[in-house]
This record gives C-alpha cells, structure tokens and sequence, in this order.
C-alpha cells in the first residue's frame, strides 16, 4: 500500500457490504495514550490495572473509541464479526473492563479505516492489499510489531519477498 499511514499495517475487516468496508488497524499501538486515559477521559472507574495499549485504529473518527474483543463476552450494542470477535463502541464493555470483568481478551483503538462504496473493490483490483483469513492469536496475543508479518507466515506467505511495487503481471 503506497499510503504511508498504511504501511505494514494489520487491518481486521469488520463489515464489508455493498456501502463500504470499516476495519481497524491491530498493530499500530499509540505513543501517547494509554489505556487508563481513555478511562479518565469519560469518567468511568478503573478498580483493576488493564494491560495493552490503545491503537490507532484508522483515520476516519480517530477520536471515537471502539473495541475489539473475543466472544465470550457481550454487550447489547455489538457487531458480531466472526464467531470468535466481536466489535462495539458500547461504554457498558469499558466499565465491565474498569470493574474487572469483560472478555478475555480485546483490543482498545482511536479511529477506524473506512472505504465507501466500491472503494475497497477498487483497491483490491489493483492488488493494494493482501488478504487473507484472520488469526485470532495474531489479533490478541502477538506482539505488535510480529503481526504484520506473522499475519502472511502462518497463511505461508514471507511477506518479506513482496517488494514495493503492487500490481498484477
């Protein structure tokens, strides 16, 4: 992807329909937020230290928080992606997290990344994205900086043979 914000960027694809796509990028954990500022931020109690960081999840609303999360655990407002993951901007999820309750595992993020209608298609006309099946363990539980690459291995791809330039022969 030519798109610097893009590059070795993991994206979770959440909805994808006729309107558009939305995701969320996996491995790019902000610098300057924490989790625990999210929660100071809306003034919702944090009794338990939360582990991992906040990502910055796309560009678009990229000061809306929305989480990522496994399973089994739900919320009313949620988007079940998979039967493995779910999605919501849902506050009840934060203060199930603050409490020390919530899912096993999730993923805080800033921001999405959205196509409009057909943009997507497009872009995947012109081999601007390699896709492939997820990995629930490459979305919770590699490092950050492994994903990217650990996404294509296990699919048996070394990402690390692909060049700079997209397109098809």
């Amino acid at each position: 992807m030519s798109d610097p914000r893009f590059v070795e960027t993991v994206i979770y694809l959440c909805s994808h329909d006729q309107e558009g796509a939305m995701g969320l990028v996996i491995n790019c954990p902000l610098q300057d937020v924490r989790l625990e500022d999210i929660f100071r931020h809306a003034a919702i109690p944090l009794s338990v230290s939360l582990p991992g960081p906040v990502y910055q999840g796309g560009p678009v609303e990229n000061s809306h928080v929305f989480i990522l999360y496994s399973a089994d655990y739900s919320v009313a407002d949620q988007l079940r992606v998979s039967s493995t993951v779910s999605l919501t901007s849902d506050p009840r999820l934060l203060h199930d997290l603050g409490a020390g309750r919530g899912p096993a595992s999730y993923l805080v993020t800033l921001g999405y990344a959205g196509w409009g209608a057909g943009q997507l298609e497009s872009e995947l006309s012109v081999d601007g994205w390699l896709v492939l099946p997820a990995v629930d363990e490459i979305i919770f539980a590699t490092p950050d900086q492994h994903k990217w690459r650990q996404a294509a291995l296990v699919h048996g791809i070394d990402i690390g043979l692909f060049g700079t330039v997209s397109g098809s022969a």
